[in-house]
């Protein structure tokens, strides 16, 4: 484990709280420090902020919804089966029904259809709803022959995606609306409030959509941000840092009873909670069911209804739990003891909606990319997670040759191959690794912000950083480097598995790592990586550190 960081503050500097935030955002690249600490709320930003041409995409819109609606034609939302497909998909379609529109969701089945467009699932939306017009959520920029076949069929095509996009773009649709700054949930939070404002004179709907955006529709734009890991910057972290706050004004019974159901419902909401306890409730059903339950907890006017669909929901992520444990342990026993650059492990066996999550295992295990694959009549479905410095969809569309399609963003992928060219792919795809991933490159780094004497470190400090909230990608908490003596430790905990370190008078918080315990000498040195939080236990505030490694990690 090598530590590095950006900047190094001496005892002899003479620095306050906010200049260190200054060194903070500097190395962060935020070159507007008011607009980052102070963004604008999502209210007041337009899709047409995003792009200048989208105005006039957004007139092609307004003129086929307003023929539609004159014509009481059906709109299909076809929406992604994730938690930010899901959450963008409620916000889309429960815009459009609330203002009047013959409108129903449809989310694919992993399984059969797969992700995103397929001639599949546009052939069961035409037997099932007959529609005039398929609106995408979170997918659709990278399906330009799928697009094009139901154009075929007469039916028009708008695009709302985020993903990166590919060779070509979807020439057929009507209309694209192709923003990689936010999530899928975002873009459709955006896209829906323009047609809302479209539509808002004549909407007998009106004060409880005006609502909706203020808080619900927000808080589900939130979800999907931070489930879908998208950077909290620019125009995300405006939906974040006020979605977060709408959580307490929000009337959705679906959401409300997830929240009672993680045990949260009287929580401040942070993207940990959103990260660890909302968004794989959300995920689970996609998962392992249809996830079209999911979006029905989110949208049910029910609160009976939503109650059930939650306590459905909380049993189907504790069952995707003990199955991706189940499931980890038989990878574990695949990977060879002498491990290569890369690791392949494909199976006859494994269910497809859980092998994302045994490859980000895998990858915190050993560190190193994991592409995990499992049989699907005829075909091998491959999921793939990544390390730092290796851009994975880039390294698969190097080999789209194999592929029936692929599709994702630096750390992660999804795609699809013939099992007949499963063996001579595994055999490329490791070559290619082995030359381009370099062995610094599986060196686990922890790079910290700042260097700085624990003499330094005071209340303030960590006041200040509280401005920076809220954290997560593309804005994580801030990591401290310090060097000074142990002064004291201490086991905690029911079966004694955490560990609390005094360093120089500073107590910081280690879960988990109580095997560093016997390694630990009063008066001895040692180099620590760590978080700054403020204790607010009991009603006073204390400092507090949160181990994140050591010299001894």
């Amino acid at each position: 484990m090598k530590i590095q960081f950006k900047h190094e503050i001496k005892p002899e500097d003479k620095i306050d709280a906010d200049s260190i935030i200054g060194l903070i955002l500097k190395s962060r690249k935020i070159e507007n420090i008011n607009d980052f600490l102070n963004p604008p709320s999502p209210l007041n930003i337009s899709i047409f902020d995003f792009e200048k041409k989208y105005n006039d995409r957004f007139k092609t819109v307004v003129k086929i919804l307003k023929e539609i609606k004159d014509k009481n034609q059906m709109i299909v939302v076809y929406t992604d089966y994730d938690a930010d497909g899901i959450t963008g998909g409620a916000i889309l379609w429960e815009t459009l029904n609330l203002l009047g529109f013959k409108a129903m969701p449809y989310v694919p089945d992993r399984k059969t259809e797969g992700y995103g467009f397929s001639k599949k699932g546009i052939d069961n939306i035409i037997k099932q709803f007959d529609p005039t017009l398929i609106i995408s959520v979170d997918h659709g920029i990278t399906k330009v022959k799928e697009i094009a076949y139901a154009t075929s069929k007469g039916i028009k095509v708008i695009v709302t995606d985020h993903h990166l996009k590919g060779e070509k773009i979807p020439d057929k649709a009507e209309a694209v609306f192709h923003i990689p700054a936010l999530s899928g949930s975002g873009v459709s939070y955006f896209f829906s409030k323009e047609i809302f404002n479209s539509f808002k004179d004549k909407a007998q709907n009106k004060s409880t959509l005006d609502h909706n955006f203020s808080y619900d529709y927000l808080a589900l734009a939130t979800i999907g941000t931070v489930a879908d890991l998208v950077p909290i910057i620019g125009p995300s972290r405006s939906v974040v840092k006020y979605g977060l706050k709408a959580f307490t004004k929000v009337k959705r019974h679906g959401i409300i009873q997830i929240l009672k159901q993680a045990g949260i419902e009287d929580k401040p909401i942070t993207p940990y909670e959103i990260g660890f306890m909302i968004a794989p409730r959300i995920n689970a059903i996609g998962r392992l069911g249809h996830a079209i339950d999911a979006l029905r907890l989110l949208c049910t006017k029910s609160e009976t209804k939503a109650h059930q669909l939650a306590q459905m929901v909380g049993s189907v992520n504790v069952e995707r739990q003990v199955l991706v444990e189940k499931s980890v342990k038989e990878a574990l026993e695949l990977v060879p003891k002498k491990l290569k650059k890369i690791i392949i492990l494909p199976s006859d066996s494994w269910n497809e909606g859980i092998i994302g999550l045994i490859a980000s295992k895998l990858v915190e295990k050993f560190y190193r990319p994991v592409i995990i694959m499992t049989r699907n009549d005829g075909f091998y479905k491959g999921s793939a997670r990544s390390i730092t410095n290796f851009h994975m969809t880039d390294f698969l569309k190097s080999l789209k040759e194999h592929l029936v399609d692929v599709g994702g963003h630096a750390a992660a992928a999804g795609f699809t191959i013939e099992s007949g060219k499963l063996k001579n792919f595994i055999k490329e795809a490791e070559v290619k690794a082995g030359s381009q991933i370099q062995d610094k490159d599986l060196e686990r780094t922890v790079i910290a912000d700042i260097k700085i004497p624990v003499s330094k470190v005071n209340l303030k400090l960590v006041e200040s950083l509280e401005k920076l909230e809220p954290f997560g990608i593309g804005n994580p908490r801030p990591l401290f480097v310090s060097r000074g003596n142990i002064t004291g430790a201490s086991l905690f905990g029911k079966t004694s598995t955490h560990l609390k370190i005094f360093v120089d008078g500073l107590e910081l918080i280690a879960f988990g790592k109580s095997e560093l315990f016997k390694k630990l000498s009063r008066g001895e040195e040692i180099e620590l990586v760590y978080n700054l939080e403020i204790d607010r236990w009991g009603g006073r505030n204390r400092l507090r550190g949160k181990f994140i490694s050591s010299s001894y990690s």
